[in-house]
């Protein structure tokens, strides 16, 4: 018997998230999920009147891309892609994996191919700015593992997460953050190992309730290209082409980052941020919010929306919160200002707006937990 939760979860990617109308292509991807699930999608969105369109993958094969790859062979699959995604009105990704490393011994010049041709060309450049798009990942044994939970208790943690949170409420609570970040110029962040300013004037703010990523919980913008000073101690382990990184410290000056560590992985670290000139610029600054989500799992999807949590961003930024950084790295790291992780505090304009993880204003604590 299908899960009913399956159901649940598309006609919410379907009905809010993309808002599929009569005769919008919508391009399903999946990796490695259920077929129930894929169907389930199928037919919800064939319910609302759009087309669906379905292509699979599976993390093993795509390993044996990657390794294989030549930049003839990746600029033929970008150009392919973004035709493809060109097409249509509505992208939706659910994305699983059964091993979270799967990804982790392809050689750094072959994923560096793979973003430059087929993830920035197609992805950056078209289904984020020209889609409506919702992007997810799946529940497994991987997952499950990573987040210290056995696989039925993370699989109804997921869908509770996922599915069991009310987006509408949460879109109009964190109207006031909005106003406030609108009108906000010089960012000051302190806590264990940090010490942070920025401005953010003039950039716009983007509030994210579950239209582009699910589970969701977030308010973003950018910092000014040049602005950011000081010194960063993010702490929560970050996974990036497959490796997981822990304690990244990141030191700037004049918006550059001009000292990066990690621990024995510094090397690695410094590698990918040499990618090009853009990966030592920063491209979001996020604060987020969802309740639900209280720790690290190593899966960005999840780890971004972390209540009590910030995620500073080297690499490309948003077009719709955009400070004119371009790169092929988007590397959201996540540091957690609850009490139990150091605590700390975020200021805007000499105001304190968020302690310990809480948000001080009156009209921002419908955003707390």
């Amino acid at each position: 018997m299908k899960d009913p939760r399956y159901v649940q979860l598309a006609k919410l990617l379907v009905q809010h998230s993309t808002r599929v109308t009569a005769g919008d292509k919508v391009l399903v991807e999946a990796f490695d999920i259920p077929v129930d699930f894929t169907a389930a999608l199928v037919e919800v969105i064939a319910e609302a009147g759009g087309v669906p369109l379905v292509t699979t993958y599976h993390q093993p094969v795509l390993r044996a891309l990657y390794r294989a790859a030549t930049e003839e062979q990746m600029r033929t699959i970008g150009r392919l892609e973004r035709a493809r995604m060109e097409a249509v009105q509505c992208y939706i990704g659910i994305r699983g994996s059964h091993n979270i490393s799967e990804l982790s011994d392809v050689p750094s010049e072959k994923t560096a191919l793979y973003e430059k041709y087929w993830w920035h060309h197609v992805h950056s450049e078209v289904r984020v700015p020209k889609t409506r798009w919702v992007v997810l990942r799946w529940p497994s044994p991987s997952m499950a593992q990573s987040a210290g939970m056995s696989t039925e208790a993370f699989e109804d943690f997921y869908f509770q997460v996922c599915a069991g949170v009310d987006y509408v409420a949460m879109e109009s609570a964190m109207q006031p953050l909005k106003s406030r970040m609108d009108i906000a110029d010089r960012v000051h962040i302190i806590g264990h190992g940090t010490d942070l300013h920025f401005r953010i004037g003039g950039i716009p703010t983007v509030g994210c309730a579950g239209t582009a990523n699910i589970p969701d919980g977030e308010m973003f913008t950018c910092p000014v290209r040049n602005s950011v000073e000081g010194v960063i101690q993010y702490n929560c382990e970050t996974l990036y082409r497959g490796k997981v990184f822990n304690n990244i410290r990141l030191e700037f000056s004049k918006g550059r980052i001009v000292n990066a560590t990690a621990g024995g992985d510094t090397a690695r670290l410094n590698e990918i941020l040499d990618a090009d000139e853009g990966a030592r610029y920063i491209g979001e600054w996020s604060l987020a919010f969802n309740p639900h989500i209280l720790q690290p799992m190593r899966d960005i999807l999840f780890d971004e929306k972390i209540a009590g949590s910030f995620h500073l961003t080297p690499g490309q930024a948003y077009e719709e919160a955009d400070n004119g950084n371009r790169s092929q790295i988007h590397w959201d790291m996540v540091c957690i200002q609850r009490p139990e992780y150091g605590g700390g505090e975020i200021w805007f304009d000499g105001e304190l707006i968020r302690k310990d993880g809480l948000f001080v204003p009156e009209e921002l604590c419908a955003l707390n937990p």
